[in-house]
């Protein structure tokens, strides 16, 4: 390089020096000036008048509230909020497992863990599951797309577990793609057909759930979707109703007449009811034991749906912890926890909480949006980030045609083995063999009140032995 090159280099490196320096100056300098007379217009401005009044606003009435109040105000009738509530109710994380050292030793590591299922233990054709945990009714139409429910149907499969059509039309790929298919028997006129019932492997009679209670609502087919129309049996532009009471129980006691027509139909496999857990739990359960059902979907009010009012999320409801222990209670002093088996639903997302609700009493836990959070895994990115991940799977969902089915059930079911696992590891922690094992003793709560309300200690509460 010569000296003249040389030169205009330093003369470069200098200049470009220089202007970064000006750069950082003059900007450093903008900002002050914007941060300083910002701040000066906060602490000057009447509170009136003053941005800090938003600030203040925000605090009190929450992003959500102020979001669903504007929605209101758009809207004008009743907004439809998906995925559940966002209140923090108490629940499973206010419990704790014991840990097993020298008091009670652990089980080796080469020890299998028992976590096969049975549901309807007193059915010629019961349901057996490998794993605690099931995919719970999502509908098709009315909330996911057929790519989705035959990903999730074929994920369950791989994993050795069941899946849930949800209130959605019945869907031949579904059935085709699910080893074991629990129908849900919806409290619309659509899949009451026998060709139908006799595909089933478990009927659920749908009585409400956690996420709207037990109240009615109108799923709007459209003009143009021909498919639906036929699915849900419905005329051009009408609306699918699906009813607030079921027409073949008018009042409570003809559900035994339901039961034995549904087993009629299908053969004696496990034929169950799923509510929303409520103060009258043990009311509603008391009909539905009398009524001969195998199993009891408990339904808390953490639980989810495609859309419902938020009214019905946030303020309606037993929470998850209390109604799967309520449930398990009623059963036991009945004498039926051995015949008609429980299964817990609401808001739980982890192997720590299918083993917790295990634990209460329940036999298996459902799972729904959580499912779909593993099935979807790096597929939301066709969504992201200009549309909510929920496009990729959503029936109507901009990005829904996008979904592929083959990668999303191996998500699935790699979500479901890992849960499986750590369930394992869990039971084992517990120095146990097997889920049926696991029970309330080896809780305790990091909360009073749950505490209380589950009857048992607390984490400060010393050990006394007998």
């Amino acid at each position: 390089m010569n000296s003249k090159s040389s030169g205009k280099l330093l003369i470069y490196s200098l200049a470009s020096i220089l202007g970064y320096q000006a750069v950082k100056f003059l900007g450093r300098r903008m900002f002050r000036d914007v941060v300083t007379d910002a701040a000066k217009t906060i602490m000057t401005d009447l509170y009136d008048e003053n941005l800090w009044e938003l600030v203040s606003a925000v605090t009190k009435y929450t992003p959500q509230v102020i979001t669903e109040t504007n929605l209101r105000a758009q809207e004008g009738k009743v907004i439809k909020r998906p995925l559940g509530s966002p209140r923090k109710f108490p629940g499973l994380d206010q419990l704790m497992f014991n840990i097993s050292q020298l008091h009670t030793m652990p089980t080796p590591l080469e020890t299998p863990v028992d976590t096969k299922i049975i549901i309807g233990k007193a059915c010629k054709r019961p349901l057996i599951i490998d794993l605690p945990v099931m995919v719970a009714g999502m509908a098709y139409g009315a909330a996911l797309s057929e790519k989705a429910k035959v990903a999730l149907a074929k994920g369950a499969t791989l994993a050795g577990t069941a899946t849930n059509t949800g209130e959605g039309p019945f869907l031949p790929s579904e059935r085709k793609a699910a080893k074991k298919l629990i129908l849900q028997y919806n409290r619309g006129s659509w899949n009451k057909s026998d060709n139908i019932i006799k595909q089933a492997d478990a009927v659920e009679i749908q009585f409400g759930q956690g996420a709207t209670g037990g109240t009615g609502h109108k799923n709007n087919i459209g003009f143009f979707d021909i498919k639906l129309q036929k699915g849900f049996g419905v005329g051009l532009g009408k609306d699918a109703v699906l009813h607030a009471r079921h027409a073949e129980v008018p009042h409570p006691s003809q559900i035994p007449r339901l039961v034995s027509k549904l087993k009629s139909i299908a053969g004696d496999i496990p034929v169950g009811a799923k509510i929303g857990a409520g103060k009258y739990l043990e009311g509603d359960m008391e009909w539905l034991v009398n009524g001969g059902v195998d199993f009891i979907t408990i339904d808390g009010a953490e639980a989810a749906t495609k859309g419902s009012a938020p009214i019905l999320q946030d303020d309606f409801g037993v929470p998850t912890v209390f109604a799967v222990d309520r449930a398990a209670e009623f059963l036991h002093k009945k004498g039926l926890n051995n015949q008609v088996s429980l299964i817990a639903s609401g808001k739980i997302q982890t192997p720590g909480d299918i083993l917790k609700v295990l634990a209460l009493g329940a036999d298996a836990a459902y799972i729904g949006g959580i499912s779909l959070f593993a099935l979807s895994h790096t597929q939301v990115l066709k969504a992201l980030p200009f549309e909510p991940p929920t496009q990729v799977v959503w029936y109507d969902g901009k990005f829904s045609d996008k979904f592929d089915v083959a990668t999303g059930a191996q998500h699935l079911f790699k979500y479901l083995k890992s849960c499986k696992e750590e369930i394992e590891e869990g039971v084992r922690a517990l120095g146990k063999t097997s889920l049926s094992q696991v029970n309330k003793d080896d809780l305790f709560a990091l909360d009073e009140p749950i505490a209380k309300g589950l009857g048992i200690a607390m984490a400060y509460t010393p050990y006394i032995p007998d």
